[in-house]
C-alpha cells in the first residue's frame, strides 16, 4: 500500500493529531466528533462512487479508501493477504437474451413467469419428473430421487431442501440441488418458487446480471437452471405430484460469463493482553451497495440514478472505521480483525468467501460483531438482530446506554434478518454471531422510502444519530473484547453444535 494514502485519509477526514482526552467514559470512541464521520459517509455514499456495485470502478475506489483508513491508523495486513485486501475471483453472468418453456400446452413468459439462473445454449424437448426437495442427505435419511430415473428430463422440485426455514438456506442450496439433478442424468432443474418475500423481488433481483465466486477448472454448465413462479396450487402441479406425464419444451440462448474480481479488506491490530491476545474478535461491515440504473432494482429517473447506499451501507462501513481507529488509540485486550467485505448485495458473497477462506483461523475467533442495515425509523434505538443468543446482552446494553440510546430486540422477526446479513456466514460455521444495525423498528414507509432507493443519499441521514451509532457499534466492540469471559451460543440454538464442533467443546 502506498504511503500517499495515509496523506488522503488525513485530508479528508481530518485524523492528523489525534487527541487522547477521551469522552464520557474517557475512551477514544467518545472522541470522535461528528465532522469526521459525517466527511466518510458522505465520501462512501458520493455520486462518484456510482452505488459501489461489487466488481465497479466505484466498488474498488471504496475498498481502497477503507484499506488507507486501516493503514494509517496502523493496522497490519493479515498473512495471505496482497497488503490490506483479500482478491476475491467473480464469474459475472448475464442472463439468457432469450428463452421459451412450455409445460403441457401451458406457456410461460420469460422474465415474468420464470427466469433462468444458470445453463448452456439449450433446445430441450422432454418430459418432467417430480422430485419434491430434490434433496438427498443420507445422515438425515433423505433421497428425493428414490425410485426416480430423471435421465434426459426436467426435473421439478419445491424451492429449498427439507426444514430450510430461511432464504438465506434456500439460496446457499442452489448449488447442491444442482449438483444432484446432475449428477442423476436430468437436462435441466426448475424450482418452483416458495420463500416469504414477493416472486417480483426474487425475479428482479436474479433475474438480472450475478456474481459467484469462479471456480478454478468448472466445466461448462450443460444443466439448465430455471426458477419458476408458484404453481403449487394449479392443476399443473398437481399432475407433476401425481407422476402424471407432462410434457416440457424449454429453449434456452445460455448465460454469458466474463471474469472480474472485488476485494474484501481487513487489518489485524495485535491485542494487549499476553493471554488473550491470541484470541480475535472479528469486527464486519459490508461496504458494497446496488450500483446503478437497471442494476439496483428499484426506481430511478434519468436526474438520478445512482442508489447510493448511505444507510445500506455506508453508516455501517462508518462504525467499522471508528472501532478501528478507537481501537488503534487505545488497544483492547484481545487481538481485533476489521474486515469490510465486498458482495453483501449479491449474495453475502464477500463474508462467505471469507468463511471458506479465513485469514485469521475461525476457531480462534472468538465472535463477530457485524453491523449492517436497511435504513432507521427511530434515532432513539439501537437495533439488535441476534439479542440474547450469545450471552453479551449486558454489554449492548451498556454500549448503547453509554451513546445515549436505547435497545430495540430483533425487530421485525417476519424478516428474519438474523440469516439475511453477513453474520450468518460466521454463525453457520460456529461462530458466535450477531448484526447491529440502526434504530428499526418496523419495516414501514420510512424504511421503503430509502431501502435500496436512489433516495438513499448522504444528505437524508441524520449525523448526530450517526455518531451516536458509531460511538455504540465501537464501545460494544470494546466490552467484548476486554471481556475474560468469551460469548457463546445460547443453549438450543441452531448454531449451537456447529460452535462445539468448531472449538472443540464437550457436546
Amino acid at each position: 500500500m502506498k504511503k500517499y494514502l495515509f496523506m488522503i485519509v488525513a485530508v479528508i477526514t481530518g485524523t492528523l493529531g489525534w487527541s487522547q482526552n477521551g469522552g464520557p467514559s474517557g475512551l477514544p470512541e467518545f472522541e470522535v466528533k461528528e465532522m469526521e464521520v459525517e466527511a466518510q459517509l458522505r465520501f462512501l455514499a458520493d455520486d462518484m462512487l456510482r452505488g459501489r456495485r461489487t466488481g465497479s470502478v466505484g466498488n474498488d475506489m471504496a475498498a481502497t479508501y477503507i484499506a488507507a483508513h486501516l493503514e494509517a491508523y496502523g493496522y497490519q495486513s493479515a498473512e495471505g493477504a496482497n497488503e490490506y485486501f483479500q482478491v476475491i475471483p467473480f464469474l459475472a453472468t448475464k442472463p439468457p437474451l432469450s428463452s421459451t418453456m412450455t409445460v403441457n400446452k401451458e406457456d410461460f413468459t420469460f422474465g415474468e413467469d420464470y427466469i433462468i439462473m444458470g445453463g448452456d445454449a439449450s433446445e430441450i424437448k422432454t418430459t418432467a419428473v417430480f422430485a419434491n426437495y430434490g434433496w438427498v442427505d443420507e445422515a438425515e435419511g433423505i433421497d428425493d430421487y428414490a425410485d426416480l430415473d430423471v435421465e434426459g428430463k426436467v426435473v421439478f422440485t419445491l424451492s429449498g431442501y427439507p426444514g430450510a426455514n430461511g432464504p438465506v438456506e434456500v439460496l446457499n442450496s442452489m448449488s447442491k440441488k444442482q449438483e444432484l439433478a446432475r449428477a442423476r442424468g436430468a437436462v435441466a432443474l426448475v424450482e418452483i418458487y416458495k420463500l416469504s418475500f414477493p416472486w417480483d423481488f426474487f425475479k428482479r433481483y436474479f433475474g438480472g446480471e450475478s456474481l459467484r465466486v469462479a471456480e478454478k477448472d468448472k466445466a461448462g454448465n450443460d444443466l439448465v437452471y430455471a426458477w419458476v413462479k408458484n404453481i403449487t396450487g394449479d392443476e399443473l402441479y398437481q399432475k407433476l405430484k401425481d407422476g402424471e406425464k407432462v410434457k416440457v419444451k424449454l429453449s434456452s440462448s445460455g448465460f454469458r460469463s466474463s471474469e472480474i474480481q472485488s476485494k474484501n479488506v481487513l487489518g489485524v491490530l495485535e491485542g494487549t493482553d499476553p493471554e488473550l491476545r491470541d484470541e480475535y474478535l472479528l469486527l464486519t461491515a459490508h461496504y458494497d451497495h446496488v450500483g446503478v440504473g437497471e442494476q439496483g432494482g428499484g426506481a430511478y429517473t434519468e436526474e438520478d440514478s445512482i442508489f447510493n447506499g448511505a444507510r445500506d451501507n455506508a453508516m455501517g462501513t462508518v462504525a467499522l472505521l471508528t472501532a478501528a481507529k478507537a481501537f488503534s488509540q487505545a488497544p483492547p485486550k484481545r487481538s481485533v480483525v476489521v474486515l469490510a467485505v465486498t458482495g453483501e448485495e449479491l449474495g453475502l458473497l464477500g463474508s462467505a468467501y471469507y468463511a471458506d477462506h479465513p485469514l485469521i483461523p475461525l476457531e480462534k475467533t472468538i465472535f463477530n460483531l457485524n453491523t449492517d442495515g436497511a435504513g432507521y425509523n427511530d434515532t432513539d434505538y439501537l437495533s439488535v438482530i441476534g439479542f440474547g443468543r450469545t450471552g453479551i446482552d449486558d454489554h449492548i446494553e451498556a454500549a448503547a446506554a453509554a451513546a445515549g440510546l436505547e435497545v430495540m430486540a430483533d425487530p421485525a422477526p417476519e424478516q428474519n434478518l438474523f440469516d439475511r446479513s453477513d453474520n450468518v456466514s460466521f454463525a453457520q460455521k460456529g461462530v458466535p454471531a450477531l448484526t447491529i444495525s440502526p434504530g428499526l423498528t418496523s419495516f414501514d414507509e420510512v424504511i421503503a422510502k430509502y431501502y435500496h432507493q436512489v433516495a438513499d443519499e448522504a444528505d437524508s441521514v441524520d449525523m448526530g444519530y450517526l455518531l451516536k451509532y458509531c460511538q455504540a457499534y465501537a464501545h460494544l466492540a470494546r466490552l467484548v473484547a476486554n471481556d475474560e469471559e468469551r460469548p457463546m451460543w445460547k443453549g438450543g440454538d441452531k448454531y449451537e453444535e456447529a460452535g462445539k464442533e468448531l472449538y472443540k467443546m464437550d457436546k
